[in-house]
């Protein structure tokens, strides 16, 4: 399982956290750690999902992700 953060543009209260953070874990090969307002700390199996499955679930749920870094394991 990689770590990443990911920056969400669009997330303004905690309704759109709750949105992401059902979205995320709803996503097969996901883990959701944390959502907070404009970001959230994942793990995602690479052999599962890529990160750009990951970024179009999001978009689906009307958000973008402005950047996806690598967080220490």
């Amino acid at each position: 399982m990689s770590p990443v953060r990911l920056v969400i543009e669009g997330m303004t209260c905690a309704h759109c956290v709750r949105a992401v953070r059902n979205r995320l874990a709803a996503t097969p090969g996901v883990e959701v750690a944390d959502v907070q307002i404009g970001t959230a700390d994942i793990r995602y199996d690479p052999s599962t999902v890529s990160t750009s499955e990951i970024q179009d679930a999001i978009s689906d749920e009307g958000y973008t992700v402005d950047t996806i870094s690598e967080l220490a394991s």
